[in-house]
């Protein structure tokens, strides 16, 4: 399974050279022009030009995790986290560290040793660090190093009722989309990039949108979803099983009105069910691209993953695939009349 592959490949935030080649793997064949920028963007462009629009179809390739800053007396790690995630989820958790990937996991003060209001307190990273197993600096100097990254040991595990669980679905699945649509001919001129450096601050995506000058830009993510107890209203923001989450608005864009018309339209024309995002959370690639060259109709469609920024990621193949036909329905009829002022 693609998505399986693409999800267990490391690639932290200016890191992400092993997905970069398992993406590479896939694609690299003689239909595309296929390279690397400065950012470390990779870019699949279909060789044969049309006298058509010129459509950019992005995903980000980097996963959020820790960068390790110094290795203590003891042996222990210390570490900061690239991205943005919840200090609550890393205690007790496993990483592989640096190109070795030597195993470790998180430790923090037993419970048994805390006292008062240090039990009701959440842990702080600060308290954190990665036992490796060493019993020096000296031992740990030999098999890591200040400035190695540190990712997410996890399983791919196939779950009930078309459920998938693993890390990186934010945004392994988008990538994995795009090489689905590289597989298939479009009346259109079809400009993959699968981005770098996303998750701290979108970094890659303006480079990438001024390199390749398109007339609009499709945005593929895996979106935060909250369907669970305890939350209600539009903290929800998206629901498993709810089909292909359309944004209109998030902290940092506004999506192309017309644009966004256009694509609800022809969800409805091909009986895709689909949701509409709901709550003004997060921010992507969008906003770089948007404000990029003389400005630049973009629109986000995203699959709804529960826990993201976290080893334990869940999301229904049957949204992967809805929002799969949608893309496709969209690629098929996309014009320049479409994304027109």
């Amino acid at each position: 399974m693609l998505i399986k592959e693409l999800t267990l490949a490391e690639g932290i935030s200016g890191d992400e050279f092993d997905i970069r080649n398992k993406i590479k793997t896939e694609i690299n064949n003689n239909l595309f022009d296929v390279f690397t920028d400065s950012m470390g963007n990779l870019f699949a462009t279909k060789k044969e030009k049309k006298e058509s629009i010129n459509v950019m179809v992005t995903a980000h390739m980097d996963e959020v995790g820790l960068m390790i800053t110094l290795i203590n007396d003891n042996g222990t790690l210390k570490f900061k986290t690239i991205g943005s995630i919840d200090e609550r989820v890393l205690a007790s958790k496993r990483f592989f560290i640096g190109p070795q990937l030597i195993p470790g996991v998180i430790g923090t003060k037993p419970i048994h040793l805390l006292e008062g209001d240090e039990k009701k307190q959440p842990l702080k990273a600060k308290e954190l660090y990665i036992d490796i197993g060493c019993n020096s600096k000296e031992q740990a100097q030999q098999l890591v190093q200040p400035g190695d990254y540190a990712y997410f040991d996890t399983e791919f595990i196939e779950m009930e009722n078309q459920m998938i669980k693993s890390k990186a679905f934010d945004n392994r699945v988008g990538c994995s989309l795009i090489i689905d649509l590289l597989m298939e001919n479009y009346n259109i001129n079809l400009q993959a990039c699968f981005t770098a450096q996303e998750e701290i601050g979108s970094r890659g995506a303006g480079p990438a949108a001024r390199r390749i000058k398109p007339d609009c830009t499709i945005i593929l993510e895996g979106t935060t979803c909250c369907d669970v107890p305890h939350t209600e209203g539009h903290n929800i923001v998206a629901k498993i099983n709810g089909g292909p989450v359309i944004s209109i608005i998030d902290k940092a864009t506004i999506a192309n009105r017309k644009f966004f018309d256009f694509v609800t339209e022809i969800a409805k024309k091909n009986n895709i069910k689909y949701q509409i995002k709901e709550g003004i959370y997060g921010r992507n690639d969008s906003a770089p691209i948007q404000a990029s060259e003389n400005g630049i109709p973009t629109i986000v469609i995203s699959v709804p993953c529960r826990y993201i920024h976290s080893p334990s990621s869940v999301m229904s193949l049957n949204d992967y695939n809805e929002t799969a036909k949608l893309i496709k329905a969209l690629l098929n009829e996309l014009n320049y009349e479409i994304i027109g002022g």
